[in-house]
This record gives structure tokens, sequence and C-alpha cells, in this order.
């Protein structure tokens, strides 16, 4: 009876033994690590972006004596406590698909790991820079990543790393307000205190910011992360920009010869220059009113172009500019900030008005509004790519019963036909 039963035992615990090693096999590349940055929003979202990342959650770790919670952490008494809870996320990932060094490769190069208890602007031990690990194995690739990008920071000027290495002993998930953040609030920026040292340095000659030095520049500081607020700037106002002054992309260690005011941590950020000296900085989205209205004022200035256009003011009758425009050769006035096409000269005539005359403009490039300033009823014409005011539209009074586009000169440009 004690062999069968140990032969029974053996055939029942072999099957069991068996599914058990089978279902490790099938799971273990499912792996997870705490990382922290700095501030876990931007992090959070930079993780979900990388191909292989199954899930990035915002969370605290590593403290003790207290409940972890947004509002205990934040407490001007823990902001140096060496038992804070660090901000951090768990990065759930398939290692077949992104490895925990091509991970760590990620943490390490977007924010600043030299800092010790900060991130730019954000000081206190919950930004401290940390790595809890779950297995020996990922210990030993965290070792040797740290050792390797030392190096790299070593050769370009930076000091010691001050990420601290230990086993995750709790993980705990933070308010549900915090999960997601950038995706919840469309309107900001990304912070990037990266330090511009990767794994796979480029071998390039020296970024050349000779042209940025000369006369009005318009300088966008971009994200070397995924920021959604810089491919929103982008994608709703930059990429149809078509303007005379010149906008430029860099990334913040990039402005080399420039003289900067405007703190840089923060993407995007839009800088104005003249002769390379900056004149106005904005940090985060901007829509497009506001864009426009920036590059108004650093483009005009106070003159009566800038009243025409955001203070609906009109040009003088017969300005020079009029003269100008009056009698060019074939080509297109456009928008004088955003450079988009307005009106054609084919469409243009003398209405003997002192200001310049359109039977109508280019299709979809400007709105209407009603106007009853003044006592009187008129439709208002704006451009559409800049929000600019332009003119007012009077039905029937152009040549053969047109409407007549009655247009101010001085918020216009000319471009000849090629």
């Amino acid at each position: 009876m004690k062999v069968i039963v140990t032969i029974l035992s053996g055939l029942l615990f072999f099957p069991l033994f068996s599914n058990a090693m089978d279902k490790d096999n099938a799971t273990s590349h499912i792996q997870t690590l705490v990382l922290g940055s700095g501030c876990f929003w931007g992090a959070e979202k930079g993780y979900e972006q990388l191909e292989g990342v199954l899930d990035a959650e915002s969370g605290y770790a590593d403290g003790r004596g207290f409940k972890a919670t947004y509002k205990e952490i934040i407490k001007r008494k823990r902001r140096f406590d060496d038992n804070n809870y660090a901000e951090v996320v768990k990065v759930t990932y398939n290692a077949n698909v992104i490895s925990t060094r091509a991970l760590l490769e990620h943490f390490f190069e977007k924010h600043d790991p030299t800092q010790e208890n900060r991130q730019g602007n954000d000081i206190g031990t919950q930004y401290r820079s940390t790595i809890l690990y779950n297995t020996p194995e990922q210990l030993s690739v965290i070792d040797d990543v740290k050792t390797e990008f030392q190096n790299l920071l070593n050769k370009a000027g930076y000091g010691e790393i001050k990420t601290q290495v230990k086993p995750l002993e709790e993980f705990y998930r933070a308010e549900e307000y915090h999960q997601n953040y950038i995706a919840k609030n469309p309107n900001g920026y990304c912070p990037d205190h990266s330090t511009g040292v990767t794994f796979k340095q480029a071998k390039q000659s020296k970024l050349d910011n000779s042209s940025l030095l000369v006369g009005k520049q318009v300088v966008i500081i971009d994200s070397r992360n995924y920021c959604p607020y810089c491919e929103k700037l982008k994608s709703t106002v930059l990429n149809d920009y078509q303007g005379t002054i010149p906008l430029t992309y860099r990334y913040a260690d990039q402005l080399g010869g420039l003289v900067v005011r405007s703190a840089t941590w923060a993407t995007p950020t839009i800088l104005f220059f003249e002769n390379g000296k900056e004149v106005a900085g904005f940090q985060g989205f901007m829509t497009r009113e506001d864009f426009y209205q920036a590059l108004g004022a650093f483009k005009f200035g106070e003159s009566e172009a800038y009243k025409v256009a955001f203070k609906k003011g009109t040009d003088r009758p017969f300005c020079k500019e009029y003269d100008l425009f009056k009698k060019t050769g074939e080509g297109v006035f456009i928008d004088k900030l955003s450079g988009a096409p307005l009106f054609e000269t084919s469409k243009r005539f003398n209405s003997g008005t002192g200001w310049l005359s359109f039977t109508r403009p280019v299709k979809d490039s400007v709105t209407y509004h009603d106007d009853n300033s003044f006592g009187m009823q008129r439709i208002e014409i704006r451009s559409k790519s800049s929000g600019i005011h332009l003119g007012h539209v009077f039905k029937g009074e152009g040549p053969k019963g047109k409407d007549r586009y009655c247009i101010n000169a001085t918020v216009l440009e000319f471009k000849a036909k090629s």
C-alpha cells in the first residue's frame, strides 16, 4: 500500500508540478518596476507611450510612519523627511517586447538623476530619484545600466548619480485624480528635466544657432520625451504657421549663444528673441488665440497694426500701406502674422474709399462676425488662421453688385506671384 501511495502521489504530484511550471513560464515575461523621477504626472504618460508597457500607475512607495496619501506627503514638515514617500510610477511591462534595460534607459534619460531630492523647481524628498526592484535579475540590470550612464554623465560634465536603488516593499496607488493626470488636464506643460545625455549619443557637429542671433525669432522648446502638450501645440497652432518671423524647435540644452531669461525645464516653452536676446517667454500650451496675440505684440509693438489686429481699429484712409498695396503686380495678400493667404490681387478693385477692397477672399481663409459697434450693423471679417481683425464686408457695394471686402492694409503683407 505504501508503494502504491507513493506511486499515486508521484503520479498526482507530477502533473500538478508541470502545470505550475507551465504557468510560471507563460507569465514570467510580465514584470513590474517601480520608478521615481520627480513628479509622477508626466513620467506616467511617458512610460505609457513605450511599446511593451502594459500599464503605468501613479503612486507612492519607500516611506513609513504615516498613511501614504498626497495630502500627507506634501505637508511642509515632510519636505525633507527621509521617511517621506516618493512619488513613483509602477510600470508593468512585457519583457519580451521591452527589456528591463530599455525601460531603465528611458528612466535615466528622461530626468536628471544627479539631483538629490528634487527635479527642477520641485524640491523635497517626495521627488527623489529611485528604482524599486522585485527580482535579483532586475537588480543586476539596474547596476549595469546605472554604471554605464554614470560614465556617460561624467563625460558630459555631470556629477554623481543620486538615484536610490532598493527592493520594493510596498506600492500604494495614488488617488484617482492623479491617474492619467495629463489626459485629464489638456492645457498645460510637461516637466522635462532630462540632461540631454543618452545611451546612444549621436555623433554630430555642434548645433549652429548663428541664424537665431539675427532679427526676430520664435523658438519653441520641445521635449525629447513624449509630451502631449507639445504635440497639441503643433497640431492645433504651429503646423500651419507660415509667418515671416522664423520659427525654430530646440531642446532645452540646445540654446547655446542665446540670452535666455525664462526657465527652460517645461515643454513646450515659447520664446521670442530679438538679435539673440529673449524679449518674452511663455511656459506651457498656448491656444491659437493666445499665441497669435503674443506674436502680434512681439512683431507689431504698439503700432497701428496691433490696434487694428487686436483692438478692432481702422486704418486711416489712404494710409501709406494702402498706397503701397493698391497697385502691386499679381500675387496674394497674406495674414501679417500667420502668413496664410487671404486675398488675391485678381479680386482687388479700386473702390475710391482709401481702403483696400476685394470682391471675395481666398476660400476658407476668413470668418464672419456680427458687429454692432458705433450704432451700426456690420459684418466683421477676421483671419481664420490667426483670428486678427481684418475689416468688414459690405453686401452689394462692389462692381456689378458684388460684395465689397473693405480691408485694413496694415495687417497684410504682399507675396508676389512666382
